[in-house]
């Protein structure tokens, strides 16, 4: 649905601005309290901003950890999925994520791909069919003081490869 949404409005908006937008707006990420703020016209920097509110604290008044994780989950697939375009499969696969100190205050959390990072995805699928790619991911304050860190392994592959991958794993 969110696909077909995106094409269709992509004809009279830029594509970061329907990213930022689809997000907010997007039920299942609202929920996180995670708001993008900000997309570079690329796509390749993604900003977002988790307001700390009397949804996400926990007991004992800090941010749950799970709206930590739930507001930059699929940040990076999509983003991947946006960059990279049709011809390829890209998967969320695993996320390590380390709490080092309690949240009490709004969070921020940058997801950035460099054009060298792409283009050495794009050599690796071309040569590999595959590969699961890990980011590493910071959530801070305003001040860049680290609370939480993660690192987001992420699958690729052709979209080729992949439909015979499947295929074999069906028969």
């Amino acid at each position: 649905m969110y696909d077909k949404l995106f094409a269709f409005f992509n004809r009279f908006f830029e594509k970061s601005t329907l990213f930022r937008v689809m997000f907010n707006i997007s039920p299942m990420y609202r929920r996180s309290c995670g708001r993008i703020v900000f997309v570079s016209k690329d796509l390749h920097v993604v900003k977002i901003k988790i307001a700390l509110t009397y949804k996400n604290k926990n007991y004992v008044g800090s941010m749950f950890g799970g709206s930590l994780f739930a507001a930059t989950d699929p940040i990076y697939m999509i983003q991947l999925m946006q960059i990279l375009g049709k011809n390829y499969v890209v998967w969320d696969k695993a996320t390590e994520i380390k709490f080092k100190k309690p949240v009490y205050k709004n969070a921020f959390a940058i997801f950035e791909f460099t054009s060298d990072e792409i283009q050495d995805i794009i050599n690796k699928v071309a040569t590999e069919n595959e590969v699961n790619y890990t980011k590493k991911l910071f959530i801070t304050d305003e001040n860049n003081m680290i609370y939480t860190e993660l690192d987001k392994t992420i699958y690729i592959s052709s979209k080729e490869f992949y439909k015979k991958k499947k295929s074999l794993r069906n028969s």
